[in-house]
Protein backbone atom coordinates (compact mmCIF):
# COMPACT_ATOMS: atom_id res chain seq x y z
CA UNK A 1 0.00 0.00 0.00
CA UNK A 2 1.46 3.32 -1.08
CA UNK A 3 0.49 6.46 0.83
CA UNK A 4 1.30 9.96 -0.34
CA UNK A 5 1.27 12.38 2.60
CA UNK A 6 0.64 15.15 0.10
CA UNK A 7 -2.97 13.96 0.13
CA UNK A 8 -3.27 15.06 3.77
CA UNK A 9 -2.22 18.59 2.85
CA UNK A 10 -4.53 18.62 -0.18
CA UNK A 11 -7.56 17.65 1.92
CA UNK A 12 -6.66 20.30 4.50
CA UNK A 13 -6.11 23.07 1.97
CA UNK A 14 -9.18 22.39 -0.19
CA UNK A 15 -11.76 21.16 2.32
CA UNK A 16 -10.60 21.68 5.91
CA UNK A 17 -8.40 24.78 6.13
CA UNK A 18 -7.38 25.95 9.58
CA UNK A 19 -9.56 29.02 10.24
CA UNK A 20 -8.55 29.87 13.79
CA UNK A 21 -5.16 30.90 15.11
CA UNK A 22 -6.23 30.38 18.72
CA UNK A 23 -4.10 27.77 20.48
CA UNK A 24 -6.16 24.83 21.75
CA UNK A 25 -5.10 21.96 23.99
CA UNK A 26 -6.20 18.32 24.23
CA UNK A 27 -7.54 17.63 27.71
CA UNK A 28 -9.53 14.96 29.52
CA UNK A 29 -12.51 15.88 27.36
CA UNK A 30 -10.45 16.12 24.16
CA UNK A 31 -11.00 19.29 22.13
CA UNK A 32 -14.08 21.47 22.55
CA UNK A 33 -15.19 24.79 21.11
CA UNK A 34 -17.58 26.53 18.77
CA UNK A 35 -18.55 24.12 16.00
CA UNK A 36 -17.72 26.50 13.14
CA UNK A 37 -14.01 26.38 14.04
CA UNK A 38 -13.68 22.61 14.44
CA UNK A 39 -13.63 21.25 10.86
CA UNK A 40 -9.84 21.30 10.62
CA UNK A 41 -9.56 19.82 14.12
CA UNK A 42 -11.86 16.93 13.19
CA UNK A 43 -9.99 16.20 9.95
CA UNK A 44 -6.67 16.11 11.80
CA UNK A 45 -8.10 13.86 14.53
CA UNK A 46 -9.12 11.43 11.78
CA UNK A 47 -5.51 11.47 10.65
CA UNK A 48 -4.26 11.00 14.21
CA UNK A 49 -6.68 8.13 14.96
CA UNK A 50 -5.41 6.31 11.87
CA UNK A 51 -1.80 6.77 12.97
CA UNK A 52 -2.69 5.66 16.52
CA UNK A 53 -4.36 2.52 15.18
CA UNK A 54 -1.25 1.62 13.15
CA UNK A 55 0.92 2.39 16.19
CA UNK A 56 -1.21 -0.07 18.19
CA UNK A 57 -0.81 -2.84 15.62
CA UNK A 58 -4.07 -2.24 13.76
CA UNK A 59 -6.32 -2.19 16.87
CA UNK A 60 -9.57 -0.24 16.59
CA UNK A 61 -9.39 3.38 17.77
CA UNK A 62 -12.58 5.32 18.45
CA UNK A 63 -13.38 8.93 17.64
CA UNK A 64 -16.41 10.46 19.36
CA UNK A 65 -17.85 13.77 18.17
CA UNK A 66 -19.61 15.47 21.06
CA UNK A 67 -19.46 18.44 23.39
CA UNK A 68 -21.12 16.42 26.17
CA UNK A 69 -22.91 18.79 28.59
CA UNK A 70 -21.90 21.96 26.70
CA UNK A 71 -24.50 24.20 24.95
CA UNK A 72 -25.76 23.34 21.46
CA UNK A 73 -23.45 25.72 19.47
CA UNK A 74 -20.41 23.86 20.81
CA UNK A 75 -18.97 20.58 19.66
CA UNK A 76 -15.90 18.54 20.40
CA UNK A 77 -13.93 15.38 19.75
CA UNK A 78 -12.18 12.79 21.88
CA UNK A 79 -10.25 9.66 20.97
CA UNK A 80 -10.83 6.24 22.52
CA UNK A 81 -7.92 3.82 22.95
CA UNK A 82 -8.21 0.05 22.30
CA UNK A 83 -9.31 -0.95 25.83
CA UNK A 84 -11.96 1.76 25.90
CA UNK A 85 -9.87 4.14 27.96
CA UNK A 86 -9.13 7.77 27.17
CA UNK A 87 -6.32 8.54 24.73
CA UNK A 88 -2.95 7.72 26.31
CA UNK A 89 -1.50 10.79 28.01
CA UNK A 90 1.70 10.56 25.95
CA UNK A 91 -0.37 11.16 22.80
CA UNK A 92 -2.31 14.14 24.17
CA UNK A 93 0.63 16.43 23.36
CA UNK A 94 0.89 14.86 19.89
CA UNK A 95 -2.80 15.65 19.33
CA UNK A 96 -2.32 19.21 20.60
CA UNK A 97 0.66 19.87 18.31
CA UNK A 98 -1.13 18.38 15.31
CA UNK A 99 -4.22 20.59 15.53
CA UNK A 100 -2.20 23.77 16.10
CA UNK A 101 0.29 23.38 13.23
CA UNK A 102 -0.35 25.47 10.08
CA UNK A 103 -1.79 23.93 6.93
CA UNK A 104 1.51 24.57 5.14
CA UNK A 105 3.45 22.59 7.76
CA UNK A 106 0.86 19.81 8.16
CA UNK A 107 2.39 17.30 5.72
CA UNK A 108 5.84 17.65 7.25
CA UNK A 109 4.40 17.41 10.78
CA UNK A 110 2.53 14.17 10.03
CA UNK A 111 5.75 12.73 8.61
CA UNK A 112 7.51 13.65 11.87
CA UNK A 113 4.83 11.85 13.96
CA UNK A 114 5.30 8.75 11.81
CA UNK A 115 9.08 8.87 12.17
CA UNK A 116 9.18 9.70 15.90
CA UNK A 117 6.84 6.83 16.75
CA UNK A 118 8.22 4.29 14.25
CA UNK A 119 4.80 3.81 12.65
CA UNK A 120 4.49 1.41 9.71
CA UNK A 121 2.41 3.62 7.45
CA UNK A 122 1.61 0.69 5.15
CA UNK A 123 0.02 -1.46 7.88
CA UNK A 124 -3.72 -1.81 8.41
CA UNK A 125 -5.71 0.59 10.58
CA UNK A 126 -9.29 0.70 11.88
CA UNK A 127 -11.21 3.69 13.18
CA UNK A 128 -14.77 3.74 14.60
CA UNK A 129 -16.56 7.11 14.54
CA UNK A 130 -19.72 8.14 16.39
CA UNK A 131 -21.49 11.44 17.00
CA UNK A 132 -24.13 13.06 19.17
CA UNK A 133 -27.28 14.64 17.72
CA UNK A 134 -26.12 18.26 17.35
CA UNK A 135 -27.04 19.65 13.93
CA UNK A 136 -23.37 20.21 13.00
CA UNK A 137 -22.19 16.73 14.02
CA UNK A 138 -22.76 15.06 10.58
CA UNK A 139 -20.52 17.65 8.91
CA UNK A 140 -17.81 17.10 11.49
CA UNK A 141 -18.11 13.31 11.23
CA UNK A 142 -17.38 13.57 7.51
CA UNK A 143 -14.25 15.57 8.32
CA UNK A 144 -13.01 12.81 10.65
CA UNK A 145 -13.78 10.15 8.03
CA UNK A 146 -11.88 12.13 5.39
CA UNK A 147 -8.88 12.28 7.73
CA UNK A 148 -8.90 8.48 7.91
CA UNK A 149 -9.37 8.15 4.16
CA UNK A 150 -6.48 10.56 3.46
CA UNK A 151 -4.14 7.95 5.00
CA UNK A 152 -6.00 5.02 3.38
CA UNK A 153 -7.33 3.78 6.70
CA UNK A 154 -10.52 1.79 7.32
CA UNK A 155 -13.33 3.81 8.84
CA UNK A 156 -16.66 2.58 10.23
CA UNK A 157 -19.32 5.20 10.87
CA UNK A 158 -21.88 4.44 13.59
CA UNK A 159 -23.88 7.63 13.19
CA UNK A 160 -25.72 8.94 16.25
CA UNK A 161 -24.68 7.03 19.38
CA UNK A 162 -23.91 7.83 23.01
CA UNK A 163 -20.27 8.25 24.01
CA UNK A 164 -20.40 5.07 26.18
CA UNK A 165 -21.80 3.12 23.23
CA UNK A 166 -18.79 4.03 21.09
CA UNK A 167 -16.44 2.97 23.91
CA UNK A 168 -18.39 -0.31 24.08
CA UNK A 169 -18.03 -0.89 20.31
CA UNK A 170 -14.26 -0.27 20.42
CA UNK A 171 -13.68 -2.74 23.27
CA UNK A 172 -16.02 -5.35 21.78
CA UNK A 173 -14.18 -5.23 18.44
CA UNK A 174 -10.73 -5.36 20.04
CA UNK A 175 -11.62 -8.32 22.28
CA UNK A 176 -12.99 -10.36 19.36
CA UNK A 177 -16.52 -9.92 20.76
CA UNK A 178 -15.82 -11.53 24.15
CA UNK A 179 -16.99 -8.25 25.72
CA UNK A 180 -20.02 -8.04 23.43
CA UNK A 181 -21.01 -7.50 19.82
CA UNK A 182 -19.69 -4.21 18.39
CA UNK A 183 -23.12 -3.11 17.18
CA UNK A 184 -25.95 -1.02 18.56
CA UNK A 185 -28.12 -4.12 18.89
CA UNK A 186 -25.26 -5.91 20.65
CA UNK A 187 -25.11 -3.10 23.21
CA UNK A 188 -28.86 -3.21 23.90
CA UNK A 189 -28.87 -7.00 24.03
CA UNK A 190 -26.07 -7.31 26.61
CA UNK A 191 -27.44 -4.71 29.04
CA UNK A 192 -31.11 -5.66 28.78
CA UNK A 193 -30.44 -9.38 29.17
CA UNK A 194 -28.41 -8.82 32.36
CA UNK A 195 -30.95 -6.32 33.74
CA UNK A 196 -33.95 -8.59 33.21
CA UNK A 197 -32.16 -11.63 34.66
CA UNK A 198 -31.27 -9.55 37.73
CA UNK A 199 -34.89 -8.38 38.00
CA UNK A 200 -36.06 -12.00 37.76
CA UNK A 201 -39.66 -10.95 37.20
CA UNK A 202 -39.76 -8.92 40.44
CA UNK A 203 -40.85 -5.49 39.22
CA UNK A 204 -41.67 -4.05 42.66
CA UNK A 205 -40.33 -4.89 46.10
CA UNK A 206 -40.95 -3.25 49.47
CA UNK A 207 -40.85 0.54 49.02
CA UNK A 208 -39.48 0.24 45.48
CA UNK A 209 -41.98 1.18 42.76
CA UNK A 210 -41.42 0.35 39.09
CA UNK A 211 -41.63 3.90 37.78
CA UNK A 212 -38.94 6.38 36.60
CA UNK A 213 -38.99 9.77 34.84
CA UNK A 214 -36.00 10.09 32.49
CA UNK A 215 -34.69 13.54 31.43
CA UNK A 216 -32.78 12.93 28.18
CA UNK A 217 -31.33 16.49 27.98
CA UNK A 218 -32.64 16.73 24.38
CA UNK A 219 -29.60 14.64 23.53
CA UNK A 220 -28.71 11.24 22.17
CA UNK A 221 -29.46 9.57 25.52
CA UNK A 222 -33.17 10.26 25.03
CA UNK A 223 -33.14 8.57 21.62
CA UNK A 224 -31.36 5.50 22.92
CA UNK A 225 -33.56 5.22 26.00
CA UNK A 226 -36.58 5.08 23.71
CA UNK A 227 -34.88 2.20 21.90
CA UNK A 228 -34.28 0.46 25.23
CA UNK A 229 -37.94 0.81 26.15
CA UNK A 230 -38.99 -0.90 22.89
CA UNK A 231 -36.79 -3.89 23.73
CA UNK A 232 -37.23 -4.15 27.52
CA UNK A 233 -40.43 -6.17 27.77
CA UNK A 234 -41.89 -3.68 30.30
CA UNK A 235 -39.33 -4.67 32.95
CA UNK A 236 -38.97 -0.96 33.84
CA UNK A 237 -41.67 1.67 33.39
CA UNK A 238 -39.85 4.76 32.03
CA UNK A 239 -41.33 8.12 30.99
CA UNK A 240 -38.89 10.05 28.75
CA UNK A 241 -38.92 13.86 28.75
CA UNK A 242 -36.66 16.24 26.80
CA UNK A 243 -36.49 13.84 23.89
CA UNK A 244 -34.91 16.34 21.48
CA UNK A 245 -38.10 16.70 19.49
CA UNK A 246 -39.44 20.21 18.83
CA UNK A 247 -37.90 23.47 20.07
CA UNK A 248 -35.83 22.00 22.93
CA UNK A 249 -32.07 22.40 22.56
CA UNK A 250 -29.47 19.97 23.86
CA UNK A 251 -28.60 20.63 27.54
CA UNK A 252 -30.69 23.82 27.53
CA UNK A 253 -32.27 24.17 31.01
CA UNK A 254 -32.23 20.39 31.35
CA UNK A 255 -29.84 17.48 31.73
CA UNK A 256 -27.48 16.24 34.45
CA UNK A 257 -25.20 19.30 34.58
CA UNK A 258 -28.12 21.74 34.85
CA UNK A 259 -29.80 19.71 37.60
CA UNK A 260 -26.56 19.16 39.55
CA UNK A 261 -25.16 22.70 39.39
CA UNK A 262 -28.39 24.67 39.82
CA UNK A 263 -30.00 22.18 42.21
CA UNK A 264 -33.37 22.26 40.47
CA UNK A 265 -35.44 20.08 38.12
CA UNK A 266 -35.40 20.65 34.34
CA UNK A 267 -37.58 23.59 33.29
CA UNK A 268 -39.86 21.25 31.31
CA UNK A 269 -40.34 18.84 34.24
CA UNK A 270 -43.96 17.60 34.40
CA UNK A 271 -45.87 17.51 37.68
CA UNK A 272 -45.18 14.17 39.39
CA UNK A 273 -46.05 12.62 42.72
CA UNK A 274 -43.71 13.43 45.63
CA UNK A 275 -40.78 11.00 45.93
CA UNK A 276 -41.03 9.89 42.27
CA UNK A 277 -37.58 8.78 41.08
CA UNK A 278 -36.31 11.15 38.40
CA UNK A 279 -33.13 10.72 36.36
CA UNK A 280 -31.18 13.29 34.35
CA UNK A 281 -28.40 12.42 31.90
CA UNK A 282 -26.19 14.81 29.93
CA UNK A 283 -26.03 15.43 26.18
CA UNK A 284 -23.87 12.40 25.33
CA UNK A 285 -25.22 10.19 28.15
CA UNK A 286 -22.06 9.56 30.15
CA UNK A 287 -23.30 11.34 33.31
CA UNK A 288 -26.34 10.57 35.44
CA UNK A 289 -27.88 12.05 38.57
CA UNK A 290 -31.12 11.23 40.39
CA UNK A 291 -33.49 13.72 42.00
CA UNK A 292 -36.97 13.98 43.49
CA UNK A 293 -39.23 16.41 45.34
CA UNK A 294 -40.50 15.70 48.84
CA UNK A 295 -44.00 16.22 50.23
CA UNK A 296 -43.20 19.93 50.72
CA UNK A 297 -42.19 20.31 47.08
CA UNK A 298 -38.53 20.72 48.03
CA UNK A 299 -35.89 19.57 45.52
CA UNK A 300 -33.62 16.71 46.64
CA UNK A 301 -30.51 15.62 44.69
CA UNK A 302 -28.90 12.17 44.58
CA UNK A 303 -25.64 12.82 42.71
CA UNK A 304 -22.55 10.80 41.83
CA UNK A 305 -21.48 10.58 45.48
CA UNK A 306 -24.85 9.05 46.39
CA UNK A 307 -24.63 6.58 43.52
CA UNK A 308 -21.09 5.63 44.57
CA UNK A 309 -22.11 4.91 48.17
CA UNK A 310 -25.16 2.91 47.06
CA UNK A 311 -23.08 0.79 44.67
CA UNK A 312 -20.13 0.33 47.06
CA UNK A 313 -22.34 -0.88 49.90
CA UNK A 314 -24.17 -3.32 47.64
CA UNK A 315 -20.99 -4.77 46.16
CA UNK A 316 -19.40 -5.11 49.59
CA UNK A 317 -22.44 -7.06 50.79
CA UNK A 318 -22.40 -9.42 47.79
CA UNK A 319 -18.66 -10.08 48.08
CA UNK A 320 -19.01 -10.79 51.81
CA UNK A 321 -21.92 -13.19 51.27
CA UNK A 322 -20.03 -14.89 48.44
CA UNK A 323 -17.17 -15.58 50.88
CA UNK A 324 -14.52 -14.50 48.39
CA UNK A 325 -11.33 -12.54 49.06
CA UNK A 326 -11.12 -9.52 46.76
CA UNK A 327 -9.66 -6.02 47.15
CA UNK A 328 -12.41 -3.43 46.84
CA UNK A 329 -11.85 0.30 46.62
CA UNK A 330 -13.73 3.50 45.86
CA UNK A 331 -12.09 6.44 44.06
CA UNK A 332 -13.24 10.03 44.56
CA UNK A 333 -11.98 13.53 43.81
CA UNK A 334 -11.66 16.46 46.22
CA UNK A 335 -15.15 17.57 45.10
CA UNK A 336 -16.78 14.55 46.76
CA UNK A 337 -18.98 15.63 49.66
CA UNK A 338 -17.17 15.04 52.96
CA UNK A 339 -20.24 13.35 54.41
CA UNK A 340 -20.14 10.72 51.67
CA UNK A 341 -16.48 9.99 52.39
CA UNK A 342 -17.16 9.69 56.12
CA UNK A 343 -20.05 7.30 55.46
CA UNK A 344 -18.00 5.10 53.11
CA UNK A 345 -15.01 4.88 55.46
CA UNK A 346 -16.76 4.70 58.84
CA UNK A 347 -20.04 2.93 58.06
CA UNK A 348 -19.34 0.81 54.98
CA UNK A 349 -15.69 0.20 55.94
CA UNK A 350 -14.85 0.59 52.26
CA UNK A 351 -11.32 1.82 51.29
CA UNK A 352 -11.31 5.26 49.66
CA UNK A 353 -8.68 6.90 47.44
CA UNK A 354 -8.67 10.52 46.29
CA UNK A 355 -7.21 11.56 42.92
CA UNK A 356 -7.05 14.79 40.87
CA UNK A 357 -10.14 15.88 38.96
CA UNK A 358 -10.58 14.12 35.61
CA UNK A 359 -12.01 10.78 34.56
CA UNK A 360 -8.68 9.37 33.40
CA UNK A 361 -7.24 9.77 36.92
CA UNK A 362 -10.20 8.00 38.53
CA UNK A 363 -10.25 5.18 35.99
CA UNK A 364 -6.53 4.43 36.30
CA UNK A 365 -6.70 4.39 40.10
CA UNK A 366 -9.77 2.11 40.06
CA UNK A 367 -7.81 -0.43 38.00
CA UNK A 368 -5.50 -0.97 41.01
CA UNK A 369 -8.30 -2.83 42.83
CA UNK A 370 -9.98 -6.18 42.10
CA UNK A 371 -13.25 -4.24 42.12
CA UNK A 372 -12.79 -0.50 41.67
CA UNK A 373 -15.73 1.88 42.00
CA UNK A 374 -15.33 5.46 40.80
CA UNK A 375 -17.80 8.31 40.50
CA UNK A 376 -17.37 12.03 40.24
CA UNK A 377 -19.94 14.13 42.06
CA UNK A 378 -21.24 15.22 38.61
CA UNK A 379 -22.52 11.69 37.98
CA UNK A 380 -19.79 10.33 35.73
CA UNK A 381 -18.51 6.95 36.86
CA UNK A 382 -18.50 3.17 36.60
CA UNK A 383 -17.11 0.00 38.19
CA UNK A 384 -14.16 -2.00 36.88
CA UNK A 385 -13.40 -5.66 37.62
CA UNK A 386 -9.96 -7.24 37.31
CA UNK A 387 -9.51 -10.54 35.47
CA UNK A 388 -8.72 -12.10 38.86
CA UNK A 389 -12.02 -10.80 40.26
CA UNK A 390 -14.01 -12.15 37.32
CA UNK A 391 -12.42 -15.59 37.59
CA UNK A 392 -12.90 -15.72 41.37
CA UNK A 393 -16.55 -14.64 41.10
CA UNK A 394 -17.22 -17.16 38.31
CA UNK A 395 -15.88 -20.01 40.46
CA UNK A 396 -17.91 -18.91 43.48
CA UNK A 397 -21.08 -18.61 41.36
CA UNK A 398 -21.21 -22.39 41.07
CA UNK A 399 -22.33 -22.59 44.71
CA UNK A 400 -23.24 -19.05 45.81
CA UNK A 401 -26.33 -17.16 44.60
CA UNK A 402 -24.73 -13.86 45.62
CA UNK A 403 -21.79 -14.58 43.29
CA UNK A 404 -24.22 -15.33 40.45
CA UNK A 405 -25.69 -11.88 41.06
CA UNK A 406 -22.19 -10.38 40.84
CA UNK A 407 -21.60 -12.10 37.49
CA UNK A 408 -24.80 -10.59 36.08
CA UNK A 409 -23.83 -7.17 37.44
CA UNK A 410 -20.55 -7.37 35.51
CA UNK A 411 -22.55 -7.78 32.30
CA UNK A 412 -24.88 -4.91 33.23
CA UNK A 413 -22.00 -2.51 33.93
CA UNK A 414 -20.21 -0.75 31.06
CA UNK A 415 -16.67 -1.03 32.46
CA UNK A 416 -15.12 1.03 29.65
CA UNK A 417 -16.39 4.44 30.79
CA UNK A 418 -19.13 6.18 32.73
CA UNK A 419 -22.41 5.19 31.05
CA UNK A 420 -25.57 7.02 32.18
CA UNK A 421 -27.98 4.35 30.95
CA UNK A 422 -25.97 1.41 32.30
CA UNK A 423 -25.49 3.22 35.64
CA UNK A 424 -29.22 3.98 35.84
CA UNK A 425 -30.09 0.30 35.28
CA UNK A 426 -27.55 -0.62 37.97
CA UNK A 427 -29.12 1.81 40.48
CA UNK A 428 -32.60 0.51 39.65
CA UNK A 429 -31.39 -3.06 40.22
CA UNK A 430 -29.90 -2.24 43.63
CA UNK A 431 -32.91 -0.24 44.83
CA UNK A 432 -35.22 -3.06 43.70
CA UNK A 433 -33.16 -5.73 45.47
CA UNK A 434 -33.06 -3.65 48.66
CA UNK A 435 -36.75 -2.69 48.47
CA UNK A 436 -35.74 0.98 48.76
CA UNK A 437 -37.37 4.16 47.53
CA UNK A 438 -35.58 7.52 47.33
CA UNK A 439 -36.41 8.27 50.99
CA UNK A 440 -34.55 5.15 52.08
CA UNK A 441 -31.64 5.98 49.81
CA UNK A 442 -31.16 9.60 50.86
CA UNK A 443 -31.52 8.80 54.56
CA UNK A 444 -28.22 6.85 54.69
CA UNK A 445 -26.34 10.08 55.51
CA UNK A 446 -26.80 13.87 55.38
CA UNK A 447 -24.79 15.80 52.81
CA UNK A 448 -22.76 18.71 54.12
CA UNK A 449 -23.75 22.07 52.60
CA UNK A 450 -21.20 23.04 49.94
CA UNK A 451 -20.41 26.04 47.78
CA UNK A 452 -18.27 26.63 44.71
CA UNK A 453 -16.88 29.98 43.54
CA UNK A 454 -14.95 31.09 40.46
CA UNK A 455 -12.29 33.75 41.03
CA UNK A 456 -10.93 35.46 37.92
CA UNK A 457 -7.13 35.92 38.05
CA UNK A 458 -4.47 37.33 35.75
CA UNK A 459 -2.72 33.97 35.39
CA UNK A 460 -4.16 30.69 36.70
CA UNK A 461 -0.65 29.17 36.72
CA UNK A 462 0.22 31.11 39.88
CA UNK A 463 -1.83 28.42 41.67
CA UNK A 464 -0.14 25.03 42.06
CA UNK A 465 -1.60 22.13 44.03
CA UNK A 466 -0.61 18.71 45.34
CA UNK A 467 -2.23 15.81 47.23
CA UNK A 468 -4.99 15.28 44.63
CA UNK A 469 -5.50 19.07 44.38
CA UNK A 470 -6.44 19.35 48.06
CA UNK A 471 -3.32 21.28 49.12
CA UNK A 472 -2.12 24.54 47.52
CA UNK A 473 1.69 24.82 47.35
CA UNK A 474 1.86 28.09 45.39
CA UNK A 475 1.61 30.98 45.99
CA UNK A 476 3.51 30.53 49.23
CA UNK A 477 1.45 31.11 52.35
CA UNK A 478 -1.98 30.68 50.75
CA UNK A 479 -2.50 27.15 52.08
CA UNK A 480 -1.60 28.20 55.63
CA UNK A 481 -4.12 31.02 55.51
CA UNK A 482 -6.80 28.68 54.09
CA UNK A 483 -6.19 26.24 56.95
CA UNK A 484 -6.43 29.07 59.50
CA UNK A 485 -9.80 30.12 58.09
CA UNK A 486 -11.11 26.53 57.86
CA UNK A 487 -10.23 25.90 61.52
CA UNK A 488 -12.92 28.39 62.55
CA UNK A 489 -15.76 26.30 61.09
CA UNK A 490 -17.32 23.10 62.37
CA UNK A 491 -16.71 20.30 59.82
CA UNK A 492 -15.07 22.91 57.62
CA UNK A 493 -13.15 21.94 54.47
CA UNK A 494 -11.96 24.08 51.58
CA UNK A 495 -9.53 23.89 48.70
CA UNK A 496 -8.59 25.90 45.63
CA UNK A 497 -7.50 24.68 42.21
CA UNK A 498 -6.79 26.38 38.86
CA UNK A 499 -9.12 25.85 35.93
CA UNK A 500 -7.70 23.70 33.16
CA UNK A 501 -8.92 25.97 30.37
CA UNK A 502 -9.24 29.59 31.54
CA UNK A 503 -7.69 32.08 33.97
CA UNK A 504 -9.98 31.17 36.82
CA UNK A 505 -9.32 29.69 40.26
CA UNK A 506 -12.07 27.43 41.58
CA UNK A 507 -12.91 27.55 45.27
CA UNK A 508 -14.72 24.68 46.99
CA UNK A 509 -16.02 24.94 50.56
CA UNK A 510 -18.19 22.88 52.85
CA UNK A 511 -19.17 23.17 56.52
CA UNK A 512 -21.79 22.03 59.02
CA UNK A 513 -24.36 24.71 58.08
CA UNK A 514 -25.28 26.56 54.92
CA UNK A 515 -24.48 29.91 56.56
CA UNK A 516 -21.03 28.73 57.61
CA UNK A 517 -20.41 27.31 54.14
CA UNK A 518 -21.24 30.63 52.45
CA UNK A 519 -18.94 32.50 54.82
CA UNK A 520 -16.11 29.99 54.45
CA UNK A 521 -16.28 30.15 50.65
CA UNK A 522 -16.27 33.95 50.80
CA UNK A 523 -13.25 34.11 53.13
CA UNK A 524 -11.22 31.68 51.00
CA UNK A 525 -12.26 33.57 47.86
CA UNK A 526 -10.96 36.82 49.35
CA UNK A 527 -7.63 35.10 50.13
CA UNK A 528 -7.34 33.97 46.51
CA UNK A 529 -8.08 37.48 45.23
CA UNK A 530 -5.45 38.95 47.54
CA UNK A 531 -2.68 36.36 47.13
CA UNK A 532 -3.21 35.03 43.59
CA UNK A 533 -3.76 38.23 41.64
CA UNK A 534 -7.53 38.39 41.40
CA UNK A 535 -8.79 40.72 38.66
CA UNK A 536 -12.53 40.19 38.92
CA UNK A 537 -15.05 42.25 40.90
CA UNK A 538 -14.88 42.12 44.68
CA UNK A 539 -16.77 39.20 46.17
CA UNK A 540 -20.13 39.94 47.71
CA UNK A 541 -20.04 39.27 51.43
CA UNK A 542 -22.74 36.86 52.66
CA UNK A 543 -25.63 38.46 54.51
CA UNK A 544 -24.53 37.52 58.01
CA UNK A 545 -20.95 37.36 59.23
CA UNK A 546 -19.53 34.26 60.90
CA UNK A 547 -19.67 34.56 64.66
Amino acid sequence: MSINLRTVYAFAREMYPKLSTEYIQYGTAGFRGKAEFLDSVMFRMGVLATLRSRFRGGAVIGVMITASHNPEPDNGVKLVDPKGEMLDASWESIATDLVNVSDQDLEQHVAKIIKDNSIDITSSSHVFVGMDNRYHSPRLLKAVADGVIALKGNVREFGIVTTPMLHFFVVAANTKETYGKPTEEGYYEKLIKAFELLRNGQLENGNYKNNVVFDGANGVGARKMLQFIKRMNKSLNISVINQGIGPGKINDECGADYVKVLQRPPISMPVVEPFTRCVSVDGDADRVVYFFTNEKGEFQLLDGDRIATLVAGYLMDLVTRSEIDLRLGLVQTAYANGASTDYIVNELKFPVSCVPTGVKHLHHKALEYDIGVYFEANGHGTIVFSDHAKATIATASETKASAKTLLLLIDLINETVGDAISDMLLVETILNHKGWDVKDWISTYNDLPNRQLKIKVQDRNVIETTNAERVCVKPEGLQTEIENVVSNYKRGRAFVRPSGTEDIVRVYAEAATKEDTENLAYEVGVLVQRLAGGVGPELTKPGSAHL
